[in-house]
């Protein structure tokens, strides 16, 4: 059973973030405040253990999680980022060129990455193939979440570990009126405004609203096969960061 509704908005996903690459991560930066940069530093954290890390980064986009995980982390050994927009690959491969920043100091070999243009549905990769696999804001857009779980299970080595960093709704019933006024209100204009797509930034607020957070997106992740899941709030639970485990 798939949980995130299937609206034709998801199932065109890949279109519209062709047509807001461009100004993609610059919106990222401005409509978070910045937090975006520090919630994939928090992912990092929880990276798991041992050497030669093999990186999996489902719907990549830019690629700014992969890359942001291997230059703070330089036990990575491979990274692989797949999406469905080519658009968003086009952004990435530029970013790549440039290497993976300074972060993993001088000593550090640079880790071999990688892109293909996949659906998170249908890796065509082989059973357990990486360490970790991440994904960050892009669960909500896939039309069969479960089917998405599923695959990162199944790529993933014993002992390895699924990242999911997702926007959810505060719990603060106050926090949560002011935060869901910025995203029906506030954020689409802004959006709008600088990436000419306010379609786009409706979008998100939608999705934002009807996907399931918390406890009910810890439950989907144990029905594909992960355990020891929790769920980590991030800025007042604006955002979670869920994680599971691979026996």
């Amino acid at each position: 059973m798939n949980s995130a509704p299937e609206g034709p908005s998801r199932r065109r996903a890949g279109e519209m973030f062709d047509r807001i690459a461009p100004r993609y991560d610059f919106l990222n930066r401005v409509l978070s405040l910045r937090r975006d940069v520090v919630w994939r530093r928090r992912m990092a954290r929880h990276l798991p253990e041992g050497a030669a890390l093999r990186l999996l980064d489902l719907a990549t986009g830019t690629g700014d999680v992969m890359l942001s995980l291997c230059a703070i982390e330089p036990r990575i050994e491979l990274a692989l980022g797949v999406d469905v927009s080519s658009g968003m690959l086009s952004r990435a491969r530029v970013k790549i060129a440039r290497g993976p920043g300074r972060n993993r100091g001088r000593d550090a070999a640079a880790p071999r990455c990688g892109l293909a243009r996949v659906d998170a549905t249908r890796l065509a990769l082989r059973d357990a193939s990486f360490d970790v696999a991440t994904i960050a804001f892009g669960i909500r857009n896939v039309i069969d979440v479960d089917a998405a779980l599923r695959e990162m299970r199944r790529v993933l080595r014993r002992k390895g570990r699924a990242l999911v960093l997702e926007f959810s709704l505060p719990g603060n019933a106050l926090l949560r009126e002011l935060y869901l006024l910025y995203f029906r209100r506030v954020l689409p204009r802004i959006g709008g405004l600088i990436s000419g797509d306010i379609q786009a930034y409706r979008y998100l607020n939608e999705t934002v609203e009807t996907f399931p957070y918390g406890e009910a997106f810890c439950a989907l992740m144990r029905a594909a096969g992960f355990v020891e899941v929790r769920a980590v709030p991030l800025t007042f639970g604006i955002a979670m960061l869920y994680v599971g485990v691979v026996v």
